[in-house]
């Protein structure tokens, strides 16, 4: 420590000590208030709180005299405050339990770093590194503590938390919980990170055998009143508060199942290790007895960690014993056994073991697994479900919406069979109470009443179950009720009657049906789910339940002005869905939505038929190029013909989205279909359309390249629509000191379509030459310039013009962008393209980035020589490129470089290769001296 730093700690330490708030923590230490305080019944502040306020304390930046923040000095002040925090938590014994409740991460975290400085751990040290043997007991016991709390913290962080509702917003307590979140992530990434290590210290922790000592409050001020005293009494064997090893081993045993279990979501085999840990801890609970002071652990937490452990690793011992059902279930469904799984749900019904909690979570994993596209799980689920729900009618609860949905939907002997059969072996007909018959009775009756079809009606009245439960009487009621009943009454006038003609529940809530209806993705559960929710309230508009389910707007018009609400919300919703899937690439439910709302729409609204077959276009094209398309297969004759009736057609009134008309003309080019594109398009496409036009010019321009100059009448036509396009409108304007300025427009209007348009056109192309041409004529468009000093070369850069009437009007600062914005784009499409790879080299070059320009300049080289096994093509490393090379070299200190593409030139230029090499010779002198 400096002169000047003692001095300053002295005469802070020699002030008055009027200020209570700078000076009440000594006081505390000196006058042994902190004990006197800690032994109160009920202190106040509470232990945990004291901590927090002497760790924050001792943690304040400090400022010096320029008004800089620094750390918290390291003076006597601090190291009291902190050595207060210590005797405070060795009051309450170190006990975890207490301090994770009570603090946060970040406090906790300091108070065990601090824990292990005074117990002379050395920094930087790993702990895995260290002999917990040879450490001396405090030290080793600090080295536990901590990496205990490591691992407890990360299993901690994997719950779910639920977050407490916010009071009202105060900008400088919001500030302060945001810097504790991040803080607290930024530990937790260094724990995880250490995770490894920790686990391997906590096992090395198993292997002593030999009691540790944990500080105490008179340990500690020891170490505070004597530092010489560190290796006396504060660090002899017997200094501090005994550990027992049989405590040790017990809480030690369950921090590691705890975090191998947690470790078993990703790694099975962990569970192996954490039923090894857990079953270790119940022999030692049960060694220690109620006499641990040391050792707290929840019984009921570590008893529900056991049978878990039983259900996902049956020991060799249990499985010589008879299985619970909960393990059955569990190795059936990992086994994919499913039939035996429905076996031990029937049974079940019989004997009530499994909760109904339990039964329903099997259900929905299977009903995820077939929602995620395992079609043989349909039959499982509804096996299930009819399990299930006899176990609901069985103890009087209501029938659920999916059961309902299953069985009516879609009825067959198959399911009527099976549901027979779980009925008949879940009541025991002689034993049965007067309730359970009753419940049973009145279910079979409603399932006759729920099903249209005679045939599966007299399937369940012809039953021997049937029969017993329901007198004759009333057997012969329900039949004739069944035969004289009318069809049943639409809820809506509708296009297509099937739908509608399903039976709707009213007996599930709201909120649950909307829920469904957000998540679904099956065309049919849609409309069964609509149908549902509107024979309970015809006041609400179910399209608006998901802020997510977007229609454009030239569709949404067409589809509100639907007069029937059911039908409008069925219609909104297919829609929406389906352009969402299409928009993440679940192609497949996109076709399955889309196929419904063309059936639905086709009978009374030509319109929307209309528009969902230019959808389905659209995404057959997305489907293909997303496919076999990226392999080069061709697409089928007939999507081309469809493309070309769209970009054809002329039925008035039809919403149409600018996309399918880019998508079409892309997919025309990608595939070469110039022939059609150049002579084959009606003119007033042309005229009406900006992309057709667009793309009729290039493949125009594509088809005309091999031809004299002469004939290449479309490339000026198609230079003249371009140069429009990056053109901007001139505006005046009179400013306040009556001066008149010129303001540009940037996004001209002058043009067949915008810039930013464009460019999205431009980045749904494929085709290599078309691409190249784009790229030609955007790149001589930029050296048109007066200002340009490097030119940027590119190919076919010849059949342009090479002047601009209107110079002025030109904005070069939007075509600079485009040009690099084109190249990164097309280099995505093939980086090993030579002629792009010169386009990115020479912008580089220009903008006088020399190393990243060598960089593409060489890469060229490499793709079209076989990394220069062969010789470079002259049409690639022409003079101008080789000359450039050369400058790079010469800027970057390589003047050997220099010498040897010198002489790659048609003309070999000899002054500029000596002239290096004499720069390389005068750098070779100093580099000897040194």
């Amino acid at each position: 420590m400096s002169a000047e730093a003692a001095d300053r700690e002295a005469a802070t330490s020699s002030r008055p000590c009027t200020p209570p708030q700078t000076c009440w923590f000594e006081f505390l230490l000196e006058e042994s208030l902190l004990e006197k305080h800690l032994r109160k019944p009920c202190p106040d502040p509470a232990p945990v709180q004291l901590i927090v306020q002497f760790l924050e304390q001792a943690s304040k930046p400090s400022v010096n005299e320029q008004n800089q923040v620094q750390p918290p000095p390291d003076n006597k002040r601090n190291r009291i405050l902190k050595l207060l925090a210590l005797k405070v938590a060795a009051h309450l014994k170190w006990d975890l339990d207490i301090l994770e409740k009570s603090l946060s991460v970040p406090v906790l975290n300091m108070l065990l770093n601090e824990l292990l400085c005074i117990s002379k751990v050395p920094p930087g040290t790993k702990h895995v590194d260290m002999d917990l043997a040879t450490l001396p007991p405090t030290t080793a016991m600090a080295i536990l503590l901590y990496n205990r709390w490591a691992i407890r913290t990360i299993v901690q962080s994997s719950f779910p938390v639920k977050q407490a509702k916010p009071g009202p917003p105060q900008l400088n307590v919001m500030n302060q919980i945001q810097q504790e979140k991040e803080l607290t992530e930024n530990i937790l990434k260094v724990l995880k990170e250490q995770a490894a290590d920790s686990i391997l210290v906590l096992e090395a922790a198993l292997k002593l055998n030999k009691d540790l000592y944990v500080h105490t409050m008179r340990t500690l001020d020891l170490l505070a009143m004597e530092p010489g005293m560190v290796n006396g009494e504060a660090e002899s064997s017997a200094a501090g508060l005994k550990i027992r090893t049989e405590e040790l081993h017990c809480q030690v045993c369950y921090d590691l199942g705890a975090v191998y279990f947690q470790q078993g979501s990703t790694n099975s085999a962990a569970y192996e290790n954490a039923r090894e840990k857990f079953f270790r801890t119940k022999e030692l609970m049960a060694e220690i007895g109620l006499s641990s002071l040391h050792c707290t652990i929840d019984e009921k937490r570590l008893a529900g960690y056991c049978q878990a452990c039983d259900v996902l690793v049956p020991s060799s011992e249990s499985t010589t014993q008879q299985l619970t059902p909960y393990s059955q279930v569990h190795i059936c469904l990992r086994s994919g056994n499913y039939q035996e799984v429905i076996q031990i749900f029937i049974e079940d019904n019989f004997t009530f073991s499994l909760p109904v909690q339990f039964r329903q979570s099997v259900l929905r994993e299977l009903f995820q697994k077939a929602q995620q596209g395992n079609e043989a799980l349909d039959e499982i689920c509804f096996k299930i479900c009819a399990c299930n729900t006899v176990r609901d009618v069985l103890e009087g609860r209501t029938i659920s919406v999916q059961f309902n949905q299953l069985l009516f939907l879609r009825p067959n002997k198959e399911k009527i069979d099976f549901l027979l059969e779980v009925c008949l072996r879940s009541i025991n007909l002689e034993k049965a109470s007067e309730s359970l018959r009753g419940n049973m009775a009145a279910f079979l009756k409603n399932v006759c009443l729920g099903l249209e079809d005679l045939q599966y009606v007299f399937m369940i009245s012809s039953h021997e179950l049937f029969i017993t439960l329901l007198k004759d009487e009333e057997r012969k009621q329900l039949v004739d009720q069944m035969r004289k009943r009318s069809p049943r009454i639409n809820l809506c006038i509708n296009p297509v009657t099937s739908f509608y003609d399903i039976p709707a529940s009213a007996s599930v809530n709201i909120g649950q049906l909307e829920h469904q209806l957000i998540l679904s993705v099956d065309p049919w559960r849609i409309r069964q789910i609509l149908i549902e929710l509107h024979g309970m309230t015809s006041e609400r508009q179910f399209w608006t339940v998901s802020n997510k389910w977007e229609v454009p707007s030239v569709y949404s018009g067409v589809i509100l002005g639907i007069k029937d609400n059911l039908t409008r919300d069925l219609v909104y919703i297919l829609m929406a869905k389906g352009l969402h899937c299409s928009a993440v690439k679940d192609f497949p439910h996109a076709k399955q939505l889309f196929a419904a709302c063309l059936e639905l729409v086709t009978e009374f609204s030509p319109k929307l038929r209309q528009v969902m077959l230019n959808e389905m276009l659209l995404l057959d094209i997305h489907t293909h190029e997303a496919g076999v398309g990226q392999t080069g297969e061709r697409p089928p004759s007939d999507l081309i013909s469809r493309v070309r009736g769209y970009l054809e057609m002329r039925l008035p009134d039809i919403p149409l989205r600018q996309v399918v008309a880019e998508e079409c003309v892309a997919f025309m080019l990608n595939w070469r279909e110039n022939e059609y594109l150049t002579l084959q398009v009606p003119a007033f496409l042309l005229q009406n359309n900006p992309y057709v036009k667009l793309g009729q010019l290039l493949a125009a321009t594509c088809k005309e390249l091999p031809g004299p100059k002469e004939s290449r009448r479309t490339a000026k036509d198609l230079w003249e629509v371009v140069v429009q396009i990056c053109s901007v409108s001139n505006q005046h304007k009179r400013g306040n000191d009556g001066r008149i300025s010129l303001i540009k427009q940037r996004e001209s209007t002058l043009g067949i379509m915008y810039r930013s348009e464009l460019l999205s056109f431009i980045k749904k192309l494929r085709e290599p030459l078309v691409l190249t041409i784009i790229l030609s004529l955007f790149v001589k468009l930029h050296n048109v310039r007066e200002d340009i000093v490097n030119d940027i070369t590119a190919e076919h850069i010849s059949i342009w013009p090479s002047s601009i009437p209107n110079l002025q009007s030109v904005d070069f600062e939007a075509v600079a962008i485009t040009v690099k914005e084109l190249v990164r784009y097309t280099l995505s499409i093939n980086p090993n393209n030579h002629s792009w790879l010169i386009i990115q080299a020479d912008i580089y070059f220009a903008t006088n980035q020399y190393s990243a320009a060598l960089h593409y300049y060489l890469q060229a080289g490499a793709v079209c020589s076989d990394f220069f096994n062969k010789a470079v093509p002259p049409d690639v490393y022409t003079d101008q490129v080789i000359k450039r090379m050369i400058k790079c070299c010469s800027l970057l200190n390589c003047h050997t470089q220099v010498a040897i593409l010198c002489q790659f030139l048609r003309e070999v230029d000899y002054k500029t290769a000596f002239k290096s090499l004499q720069e390389q010779n005068r750098s070779k002198p100093s580099a000897r001296q040194n």
